[in-house]
């Protein structure tokens, strides 16, 4: 099965409203821990929603991202964090949290986030 197939059937369990839909959610990202393609990074970080009913499992999910090398991962997150906002403010600040709480991802969004919004010059007029 596709990496795009299970992503779409992650995104339809994300909410995990009954144990069936958590165990399907734990058992595609074990698919997809079998073949991970950095270039499903920020798809997956899409699958994040505050309205899941299962964070423990959702957590799993953090892990799996977290095995991409940091400079893959960070790059996926800055990409979409304007958009993960507005379904998963929370999960956003938790793996914002995440990578300033580790020296090397740390460095890699600093690095990376200083040309999003460069600061504007101000007139001295």
């Amino acid at each position: 099965m596709s990496s795009n197939s299970l992503i779409g059937r992650l995104a339809s369990n994300r909410l995990m409203r009954s144990s069936d839909e958590a165990a399907c959610f734990e058992q595609i990202l074990e698919q997809l821990a079998q073949s991970p393609n950095p270039s499903d990074l920020p798809r997956l970080h899409l699958i994040f929603d505050d309205a899941c009913e299962h964070p423990e499992v959702m957590f799993s999910l953090v892990h799996f991202l977290e095995s991409f090398e940091v400079q893959q991962q960070v790059d996926a997150f800055i990409q979409v964090m304007p958009e993960m906002m507005k379904r998963a403010a929370e999960w956003t600040a938790i793996l914002h949290s995440r990578i300033m709480n580790d020296e090397i991802a740390r460095s890699v969004f600093e690095e990376r986030s200083r040309f999003i919004n460069p600061p504007t010059a101000i007139s001295t007029k």
